[in-house]
């Protein structure tokens, strides 16, 4: 499967197939802390799908989410949990964002967009010689 896989029917907008590594820290309802590294499996303008291989948090808990970038945390966003998908082999947690929207679109939407190319300069597609004869 590409990797910037464009998923539509959102109404904030695109979501895209992105692994971004992720850390995420919560507190369940008994008080106990977690922390759990995972990565995205996508991304969107307000939220994101994250697997995380051991625990899950609770749908409707706060999960304050680090996204780790080449140099450490790049962004640290809180987001509500939406649903879950208890996959023992691939579990996911549906993450809304709280706060810090224009950053999270800025720093982890946008980059995850499909990258269109563009022709070389000098190739143009409309004068290529396709080998037909008129």
């Amino acid at each position: 499967m590409p990797r910037n896989l464009v998923i539509e029917n959102r109404s904030a907008g695109p979501r895209y197939l992105a692994a971004v590594p992720v850390r995420a820290e919560w507190d369940d309802e008994e008080g106990r802390h977690f922390v759990a590294e995972g990565e995205t499996e996508n991304v969107g303008p307000e939220g994101a799908l994250v697997h995380l291989p051991r625990e899950l948090p609770d749908v409707g808990s706060r999960v304050n989410l680090e996204v780790i970038g080449e140099e450490g945390t790049q962004l640290k966003v809180i987001m509500e949990v939406l649903r879950l998908e208890r996959n023992a082999g691939h579990p996911l947690a549906a993450l809304q964002l709280l706060d810090a929207v224009d950053e999270w679109r800025g720093l982890v939407w946008e980059p995850a967009a499909p990258q269109v190319s563009r022709p070389a300069d000098g190739e143009d597609d409309e004068d290529e010689d396709d080998g037909l004869t008129n």
